[in-house]
């Protein structure tokens, strides 16, 4: 089990509630939330243990105004642009359900160069930048609940179709949270893609490749 520790990091006028583990390589994971939940979802869901036992150095982060992080008037792609450069990430992997998924959507969209990939769950305002979907050249999971009525699965189809490359993982019998519904199955489609994507044996892969 990944041992995870709490700190609390200064960013500009706000500071960010962050919960990592102590892995000091492979690749970097930023886990967002949902408007009703937290970075400790995370923990108590086991993903952080999960990634970090996988070798990856995930980063569960409350936004400001949830969790343990106070309120601020800095805008979340503000803020997690921030983040990213205070903590010397290296393109990590933006992982967003519902709320989190328009930030990591619009963050990828608007700092291609900052993101490695993003993992989208129910995201929600998926029609509002439609349009530039087909400018993402990302490794990019959708996961989506069958029985999602908050952000209806067309959404989900409308990723799959647009994102070059998008892979798209329906969870049977499962809501909006459903990586809360079916967490086993969550975790299972979450390795295998960051593993086909970014772990040793594809930066390997890669590196045979030059």
């Amino acid at each position: 089990m990944a041992v995870i520790i709490s700190r609390n990091v200064d960013i500009g006028p706000c500071t960010i509630h962050s919960l990592q583990t102590k892995n000091t390589q492979g690749h970097d994971i930023v886990l967002l939330h949902g408007a009703k939940f937290q970075a400790a979802t995370w923990k108590e869901l086991k993903t952080l243990d999960r990634l970090g036992d996988a070798g990856y150095r995930p980063y569960a982060i409350d936004l400001p105004g949830f969790g343990k992080s106070p309120r601020s008037t800095v805008a979340y792609d503000a803020v997690l642009q921030a983040f990213i450069k205070q903590e010397k990430l290296s393109r990590p992997v933006l992982v967003g359900p519902s709320m989190s998924g328009k930030i990591s959507l619009d963050f990828t969209l608007d700092y291609p160069e900052s993101v490695g990939g993003i993992v989208l769950i129910g995201a929600v305002g998926v029609r509002e930048r439609s349009e530039e979907l087909n400018t993402i050249n990302l490794p990019c999971l959708i996961v989506w609940g069958s029985t999602d009525t908050i952000s209806p699965l067309d959404n989900g189809r409308l990723l799959h179709q647009k994102i070059r490359g998008a892979e798209l993982r329906v969870l049977d019998n499962a809501g909006h949270p459903c990586y809360l519904d079916q967490p086993d199955q969550w975790h299972q489609e979450l390795l295998l893609f960051l593993n086909k994507h970014f772990g040793l044996t594809a930066l390997k892969e890669g590196d045979s490749d030059r």
